[in-house]
């Protein structure tokens, strides 16, 4: 190939000579008076007196658009003092060699297209660094946006940022319910004019342009979409452009594969422009409109495919949080299926405290002003109070549903235990009625049938208060309250059985059972239920939570716990229990004391329930800062307030 003519300019008249033999190489400059500028790039300057040494020149060498070689007279021992510094491609000594002169020209072109092909590469090179870079701080952005909807906008707007995109359009694939794929339209940008939205769908075939593009799963770029060629299976839709005034023209369509090479949205790109600020309209496109660069087709394939993994991931962490919540729901339902009369207490108490923390999260008070929830934060609150009680999978039925202080099978021992001796009285009255009618005769009998009659309505009466009064022992109290006494004369009553055999109204085990002064359980079954919170955390702690929810334990552990140190199971302190079990405990106790859920108990008014909550407050069993806040902020109304939701 035929090298391209450049310049050399000679001062040196024997210089002059000897290069002009060389023609079909290069094209000798005439030697200007002074050197303001030099006239072409690729230029080599040959000189032999410090007048070669303008600003021009030392520029020219500086840009490496021109190559200096000095050729030193026979006197000369050195370079001159005006060249001191000058970057000077090579020397020659006089007298001048041709092949010498020639080759140290050539030398210099060489040089200076080495030096140009560096420049090239050093600017190619810089521009794959800021690519690189660009790439890597798109790609933790795609890793870390927080929803699919941030990801899906974060996604559109970098594709259309490193295009230089007026406009775009992202569709996801999906699959109907009769196994149709299909593309569904979920988001669209315009720096031109605001776009109408609404969400609909089209089929992955050849009809339309992001439909071919899914269908094939390569790109494609369009300089103007109105002049697809009729051989295309694919048309460009108009009506948009019409409706609006807009001018759709170049059009860069890429599909976002997974790792596994299936197709799981399409990225459309519209009008790349020469100038990021302008506006388009059906006027002025054909002036700021270009094709897309082939460079850029291929940033935004690999983009495409990052953003491919990112959604993937983020499905998959959206499926895994459904998965979840089920397991949470699904976990709580199967506790409470076991007690049904506390059914939706754990969802309430979860309302409740997050309610409660998002309340601390906004008070401006000195003492909840450095107290502060983040996203994270409040679901692992939300998931500690969900699943504080799931321990009460290893209590006994028969214990966690204990309605009143005598299981079923004993009240019912109890109450035919008196029917008996209700019976046996009637019975004995009987007899004796007739040996004394049979003794004394009728009219004897007679005398006295009112006085028989007042006794066995009194015997009668005595028992049935006594069955009465057990019957009251048996409801629990939310309070310690009763007076018990009385049992023990019922216990020490005796009773002939059918075989003749003296017992008592009431055994020690019931007697013992119906003078439980508060609530439906004795030390053994109060110690078996609390031991509930031990097998929530030890359940809990099994778990492999992740970094942003590996609390869920500590906090779930505390909510009976008291901040005097008298709670259960650890006796923890005020110091050792958390604010997000503080708040929980309060909303647990509000529940309890107000859910019409429970058996043992009328479900409290609110008024006080709360008198409830401050008494245990000024005994320092819970937290009296949050239970004001708990008051003045009326956070309890969420519990009162509640339902079920439809999942």
């Amino acid at each position: 190939m035929a090298e391209t003519k450049r310049k050399v300019y000679c001062q040196n008249a024997d210089a002059a000579a000897l290069l002009a033999k060389y023609p079909e190489q290069w094209e000798a400059a005439p030697w200007p008076a002074q050197f303001t500028s030099v006239e072409s790039a690729g230029s080599v300057i040959l000189g032999d007196q410090p007048t070669v040494f303008s600003d021009a020149v030392r520029q020219a060498v500086a840009e490496n658009r021109a190559r200096l070689i000095y050729v030193l007279s026979a006197g000369d021992t050195g370079l001159p003092g005006a060249a001191s510094g000058i970057p000077v491609f090579c020397f020659l000594a006089a007298p001048l060699q041709a092949a010498v002169a020639h080759s140290a020209v050539r030398s210099a072109f060489d040089n200076l297209e080495l030096a140009r092909r560096q420049a090239q590469l050093t600017q190619e090179l810089a521009a794959a660094r800021y690519e690189i870079d660009e790439m890597n701080v798109i790609g933790i952005a795609l890793s870390t946006a927080p929803s699919t909807a941030v990801l899906l906008e974060l996604i559109l707007q970098k594709s259309r940022e490193i295009t230089d995109s007026d406009a775009g359009s992202l569709y996801l694939a999906e699959e109907s319910e009769s196994g149709e794929k299909r593309l569904r339209f979920k988001l669209a940008q315009n720096d031109s004019l605001q776009v109408p939205f609404a969400e609909f769908t089209i089929p992955i075939n050849a009809s339309s342009i992001a439909g071919y593009v899914a269908l094939k799963g390569e790109p494609l770029h369009s300089e103007d979409v109105y002049k697809i060629p009729e051989s295309e299976p694919y048309k460009f839709n108009a009506d948009f452009d019409r409706k609006v005034g807009y001018r759709t023209m170049s059009m860069l369509v890429v599909p976002m594969k997974n790792p596994q090479g299936e197709i799981i949205g399409v990225v459309q790109l519209i009008n790349c422009k020469r100038d990021q600020k302008a506006t388009i309209n059906s006027q002025n496109a054909d002036a700021i409109v270009i094709p897309y660069p082939e460079n850029r087709q291929a940033l935004v394939s690999s983009l495409a495919s990052q953003a491919a993994v990112a959604i993937e991931n983020n499905r998959l962490y959206d499926s895994i949080q459904s998965l979840f919540e089920g397991f949470v729901k699904a976990s709580v339902t199967a506790i409470e299926s076991r007690d049904p009369t506390t059914s939706g207490h754990s969802f309430r108490v979860a309302d409740l405290t997050v309610g409660f923390a998002e309340a601390v999260d906004r008070a401006d008070t000195p003492n909840f002003r450095l107290i502060s929830f983040s996203r994270a934060e409040m679901k692992e609150i939300r998931y500690a109070s969900l699943l504080h009680d799931f321990g009460k999978v290893g209590v006994r039925e028969e214990v966690l549903v204990k309605a009143d202080k005598l299981y079923p099978l004993q009240a019912k021992l109890v109450s035919e235990r008196f029917d008996f001796v209700r019976k046996a009285a009637q019975h004995e009255h009987s007899e004796r009625r007739l040996n004394y009618l049979l003794e004394k005769g009728r009219e004897e009998y007679l005398a006295r049938h009112g006085e028989f009659e007042g006794e066995l309505r009194d015997k009668l009466k005595e028992l049935d208060e006594f069955y009465k009064f057990v019957m009251q022992c048996n409801k629990p109290t939310v309070l310690p309250e009763g007076d018990f006494r009385r049992l023990s004369e019922l216990a020490a009553m005796e009773f002939l059985d059918w075989a003749g055999t003296p017992r008592t109204l009431l055994n020690q085990d019931e007697v013992r059972l119906l003078s439980i002064p508060k609530g439906s359980l004795d030390d053994s079954e109060r110690k078996e239920i609390e031991s509930h919170v031990t097998h929530t955390y030890n359940f809990l702690s099994k778990i492999p939570w992740t970094k942003e929810l590996k609390n869920i334990p500590l906090i779930a552990r505390g909510h009976h716990e008291k901040l005097n140190g008298t709670g259960y199971p650890n006796k923890l302190n005020e110091a050792e229990i958390p604010v997000q079990t503080r708040m929980m405990t309060i909303s647990d106790i509000f529940d309890a004391l107000t859910a019409s859920d429970r058996p043992y108990k009328k479900a409290l008014p609110t008024e006080k329930a709360l008198d409830i909550l401050k008494m245990e407050a000024g005994h320092k069993l819970i937290d009296n800062q949050l239970f004001e806040l708990f008051v003045e902020g009326q956070i309890f109304k969420k519990s009162l307030d509640w339902k079920p939701s439809a999942s």
